[in-house]
């Protein structure tokens, strides 16, 4: 079979040139811990990846298979990626912090015909698969401990051409309540290698040298993305696990790190470690992220010595728009110019461009002939949702934005209905769903709400049911049955007990009157839970 195409067959190509190159370096503190060595080179990775694919091909797995992979943010996960896609199966990347009830979902929908995982996490994946109703055949002992699989290709995946073909599907939140499935292909992943590469001379990957590390898990599109970069341009990726302010600049230098990703809740975490002399001599030269509060912003650039270049994209885009060049706004939440590749612009509600400084939607697309070369290749099973998001033949980012003479691109809000907490995309619809689900409540109403080291926090708006005590205990209650039922990070860190929500004639709830005169923490029936939300494995 031909794989000329395949992101596979890209890093194999790579592995032969850059085969005594690392690939992936971990810290020496995950490397025991993990029980992996500290660095595998490209010419291993293949190896190793070889050898996966000739199991997984054993075991049945082939064109047009799907399989899900729960290995957190550890090098194993890279291994069986690239050996499933190099047999033209799709990955599922799997969030282990979500509930059994939210992947249990992700699994029913996305079709997947395996789960192969870390032996720490069979009986979350064994009962999520139980509650999902299908028969999901699991191993927590590599390929080897599947069932041999059934050929569930469908005749339209195999005969699609390799830089076509599905490679990835990625869960992201939208408005509905359920997260959607985003299809990826080779031709996206290897896409957003490339554009990662026109980066200008400043800012661009010495070929065979950078070490770049990301915090960011697995199942994000920016981690998938810094893969792809490392394997076309020959450099190493380092994978220092779950983010942590206390370890990460001795992560930096353990691993030789010359450039990092960060997310905006990073930065102030960092700026609250002791001062020390290694501050302005970590190694690191650069840093690419999003969210940086503008008030910290110079703040850090000063004391560590290390540009915050804020970037901005999506898992649907996979390419991005950087702040390129000077002066780069750094006390604004200017997030950038598109790179050759991507064009994009401001539009107001019926799809007009509007004028420069003007508040409106961002839009992107490849080119008027090509709209969506490069890009996601749609919503898994919603052609409706792909259709909506591609109105007019740009994609709809959900973002509001202004854009200035110079063609820089400044972040003002968010039109989406999305709560966006350190990182992650929270649905409030599907916090609603949650919390409208409990006796003690009437009617709820979840939004964003500021916070300084998050970004954005969960505040949910509640009528008590009828009888029911309105004081923190009742908060306090609230907070542990959505806990219960959504991922960590998702349950309300505000809980604001109230008599009436502000509605339209239709009975919708209007968000944007609830809070008239600002929202602060003073407000008679709020409750802060925020210290009640914290990750357990």
């Amino acid at each position: 079979m031909d794989f000329q195409g395949s992101l596979y067959e890209r890093f194999r190509q790579s592995a032969h040139v850059f085969e005594k190159n690392p690939l992936l370096a971990v810290p020496g503190r995950l490397a025991e811990t993990w029980e992996v060595q500290r660095e595998f080179r490209f010419g291993e990775v293949l190896a190793r990846v070889d050898a996966l694919k000739g199991v997984y091909a054993d075991q049945g797995v082939s064109e047009g298979g799907r399989v899900a992979l729960a290995f957190e943010s550890r090098p194993e996960f890279v291994f069986h990626y690239l050996a499933l896609n190099a047999l033209g199966a799709c990955v599922v990347p799997l969030n282990t912090d979500l509930t059994v009830a939210e992947l249990s979902y992700q699994l029913g929908h996305s079709g997947c015909d395996a789960i192969v995982g870390l032996p720490l996490l069979r009986p979350l994946l064994a009962s999520s698969i139980e509650a999902s109703g299908r028969a999901i055949a699991l191993s927590t002992n590599g390929p080897e401990g599947l069932p041999r699989l059934r050929n569930h290709a469908n005749a339209a995946a195999v005969q699609t051409v390799p830089f076509d073909r599905a490679a990835a599907i990625l869960y992201t939140s939208g408005t509905t309540g359920r997260p959607k499935g985003c299809v990826l292909t080779n031709g996206y992943l290897q896409t957003a290698a490339d554009y990662a590469r026109q980066l200008p001379p400043h800012l661009a990957f010495a070929e065979g040298v950078e070490r770049q590390m990301n915090p960011l898990p697995l199942y994000h599109m920016n981690a998938i993305n810094t893969l792809g970069t490392a394997v076309v341009t020959g450099s190493c990726y380092v994978m220092p696990g779950r983010f942590s302010a206390t370890h990460w600049w001795n992560d930096i230098a353990d691993t030789k790190t010359t450039r990092f990703k960060y997310l905006g809740i990073m930065i102030p975490a960092l700026l609250a470690q002791p001062e020390t002399e290694r501050d302005r001599h970590s190694g690191a030269k650069v840093a690419f992220g999003a969210g940086v509060d503008p008030v910290l912003h110079e703040r850090f650039e000063q004391r560590f010595g290390i540009p915050l270049i804020e970037v901005w994209g999506m898992t649907e885009t996979g390419r991005f728009m950087c702040v390129d060049r000077e002066p780069r706004q750094i006390h604004t939440r200017a997030c950038g110019r598109p790179l050759p590749g991507m064009q994009a612009r401001i539009v107001d509600d019926a799809g007009q461009e509007v004028a420069e400084g003007t508040v409106g939607e961002l839009v992107v697309r490849h080119t008027a002939e090509a709209p969506r070369h490069g890009f996601f290749s749609g919503y898994l099973d919603d052609a409706e949702a792909t259709e909506a998001a591609w109105a007019g033949g740009w994609f709809h980012s959900g973002d509001l934005c202004t854009r200035s003479s110079d063609g820089l691109f400044t972040f003002v809000d968010r039109k989406k209905n999305i709560v966006r907490r350190s990182g992650e995309n929270i649905s409030s619809a599907e916090v609603e769903a949650v919390l409208a689900a409990s006796p003690l409540v009437k009617q709820a109403a979840v939004m964003a709400v500021p916070d300084a080291l998050r970004d954005e926090e969960v505040l949910a708006c509640v009528i008590p049911a009828a009888g029911v005590t309105r004081d923190r205990s009742l908060a306090l209650a609230l907070h542990r049955f959505a806990a219960e039922r959504l991922a960590y990070y998702k349950p309300p860190g505000w809980i604001y007990l109230v008599d009436d929500l502000p509605i339209t004639g239709t009975q919708k709830v209007q968000k944007h009157r609830i809070f008239p005169d600002g929202f602060h923490a003073g407000l008679p029936g709020l409750h802060d839970v925020r210290d009640q939300k914290r990750w357990k494995k």
